[in-house]
């Protein structure tokens, strides 16, 4: 794999799972927009829109843009369910700083 992007299971279950009812079985693709809250924010999508592969697990492969592979290095992607709902969530690594709603995050 390109990056050092870790999934945890609940990520990888949810990411197939996400990939097979939008018809994309096995692909997913995470790229990063500018945040309000901190300075990136993931974004999640079916299928392999462009970049190359970051991450695999459970029969799902992560892909992403090539120019954004310094940003995801060491990121742990995980994923939280309850009865109001669920979502992807950045956990901190060395030199990362997620933001407190989760899904974003600055370098340190």
């Amino acid at each position: 794999m390109a990056a050092n992007l870790r999934l945890t299971a609940s990520a990888a279950a949810e990411l197939a799972r996400q990939a097979a009812v939008a018809g994309t079985p096995g692909q997913m693709h995470l790229d990063l927009t500018p945040g309000d809250c901190a300075e990136h924010v993931i974004r999640i999508r079916p299928g392999h829109l462009a970049g190359i592969a970051i991450a695999r697990a459970d029969g799902v492969t992560l892909h992403a843009p090539e120019n954004q592979l310094g940003q995801l290095q060491g990121l742990c992607l995980d994923y939280r369910g309850d009865l109001s709902g669920g979502g992807f969530l950045i956990r901190s690594g060395a030199g990362i700083e997620p933001c407190a709603c989760g899904s974003a995050f600055s370098r340190t």
